[in-house]
């Protein structure tokens, strides 16, 4: 059974009504990233970064999966799939895909401050002020924020070196370390990627781009993967 890895970026839950990270505007969600998204905005204000990811939360709750999520999914009935997300949604899982990795976080997930092991599922939308770990202190978005390290990112790019087909859905590869992880796919492979924008893969060999929002461009690669069944 083949390996397909899966490299999913803010386009594959745009057509769910999530919006992508970074608009136009550098906005997100009418707010700056700087705000919301860094350590600096959380000692600053931790009221307004709750807030806001409660919104967000609230969101995504209200949100469901797309069909390409759900195609996504029911490859697994074919092929090994191995999802990696730079989505804090957890779109993915309810579409019933069973292997997904969030590299920048789970936004229905909160964090103790003082022990980065402790980590608790959301009941609901909102995280308050005073929620406290089981020692006692502040919890927080379970969120890799702007200037923080991505802990799962060697575990991904070891995934991506074992696969036998590499796809990127919905990722502006602009957002590094997580855009580097197309290199890490072995060269010989076949390599898809699909966006309304596909950015400059000239670089990459043996990849085919796929011009289409995720729906749409997900029915396309299923027609390329019959090759591989």
């Amino acid at each position: 059974m083949k390996h397909i890895v899966v490299f999913t970026g803010a386009g594959m839950s745009a057509e769910s009504g999530i919006k992508t990270f970074r608009d136009s505007d550098g906005l997100w969600e009418n707010y700056r990233i700087e705000d919301v998204a860094t350590p600096q905005a959380w000692q600053k204000d931790r009221a307004l970064v709750l807030d806001f990811y409660n919104q967000r939360r609230a969101q995504c709750l209200q949100a469901k999966p797309n069909a390409a999520h759900l195609a996504l999914a029911a490859l697994e009935q074919q092929f090994k799939v191995s999802i990696i997300t730079q989505n804090i949604d957890n779109l993915h899982e309810r579409a019933g895909s069973k292997n997904v990795m969030h590299l920048h976080g789970e936004l229905m997930k909160s964090r103790s401050t003082i022990d980065e092991s402790l980590v608790y599922d959301i009941d609901g939308a909102d995280l308050k002020l005073n929620d406290q770990c089981e020692k006692g202190s502040q919890l927080r978005p379970h969120i890799v924020w702007f200037g923080e390290a991505v802990p799962m990112m060697d575990v991904a790019c070891r995934i991506a070196s074992k696969a036998d087909i590499f796809v990127v859905i919905g990722s502006s590869l602009v957002v590094y370390p997580a855009a580097s992880l197309l290199e890490y796919a072995p060269i010989a492979i076949p390599k898809f990627i699909i966006d309304p924008v596909v950015p400059n893969v000239s670089y990459v060999e043996n990849m085919t781009s796929i011009q289409a929002t995720a729906v749409k461009g997900v029915k396309v690669l299923l027609k390329h993967l019959e090759q591989f069944d």
